[in-house]
């Protein structure tokens, strides 16, 4: 009965809101990361990136339309793609539990601060100002920075939008991204613990050793920020990553039911 419904709901909202093929097409010619994938899934994505933009709200802060910046359905498509890209492997009804904490995303015209309190190892609370690209909160909006996000999309391990929302998936079963996201049955927790836990230390070394890291060192900041920066390589240059954490790489695989490396 259930699988009837969901047949029905998808049928009645593609007779409501038929498939823009055409813009599909034009979204994946501006974003190069979208142009990696197979036609079946590929086609999967749009399908999947046009239910979110009806369910989603995309707002622009008003200096940016002041400025005459809009995006039309392409541009939308092109949001919305990179966002569902990290679902892709996943059952509908995953992908929408998955997304269930994600209301609106808000493009702002530049970098943010915030300000911050921040206990060292010795127990001494250290308070700063952060500039930020992005940040989001458990039911909170997902904003980004709009430079950021325009430069977003290639293959080089940025995606300010595949950061922030993988701090959403963190905070699937939590108030906090912790590096730690509601994992599916066949994967095991202390496995989780063990690899990002060896990535972790292995990033630690390097910079205590004044190292270059295999991926940003913002990596080594938190481990919630562990899992998002994990998660731009594996989307956008997962071949380094593949190199350089093999481990991280399979689990990461498993965990998103996708390999990127293949494309």
């Amino acid at each position: 009965m259930l699988a009837f419904l969901n047949r029905w709901r998808r049928a009645r909202f593609e007779a409501r809101h038929p498939f823009p093929e055409a813009d599909w097409q034009v979204a994946q010619r501006r974003v190069p990361l979208l142009t990696l994938l197979p036609d079946e899934p590929a086609e999967r994505l749009g399908r999947r990136a046009w239910h979110f933009l009806h369910r989603k709200r995309i707002s622009l802060h008003p200096a940016l339309r002041e400025e005459g910046i809009e995006f039309d359905t392409p541009g939308h498509l092109a949001l919305a793609g990179q966002a569902c890209l990290l679902t892709l492997g996943w059952r509908e009804r995953d992908h929408l539990d998955a997304f269930a904490n994600v209301h609106e995303l808000l493009i702002l015209p530049g970098a943010f601060q915030r300000r911050v309190e921040e206990m060292d190892e010795f127990g001494v609370m250290h308070e700063y100002d952060d500039e930020r690209a992005g940040e989001t909160s458990h039911q909170g909006p997902v904003v980004v920075a709009y430079p950021d996000l325009m430069a977003s999309g290639g293959l080089d391990g940025f995606n300010v939008l595949i950061h922030e929302l993988s701090h959403k998936l963190d905070m699937g079963n939590s108030l906090d991204a912790d590096g730690y996201p509601p994992l599916p049955g066949d994967m095991d927790p202390r496995q989780w613990y063990r690899v990002f836990m060896s990535t972790w230390e292995d990033l630690q070394a390097r910079i205590e050793n004044v190292e270059t890291t295999p991926i940003d060192d913002y990596a080594a900041s938190h481990p919630g920020e562990c899992f998002a920066v994990a998660c731009e390589y594996f989307f956008t240059s997962p071949r380094p990553l593949l190199a350089a954490y093999p481990a991280l790489y399979r689990l990461l695989s498993q965990y998103f039911r996708q390999d990127p490396a293949a494309w």
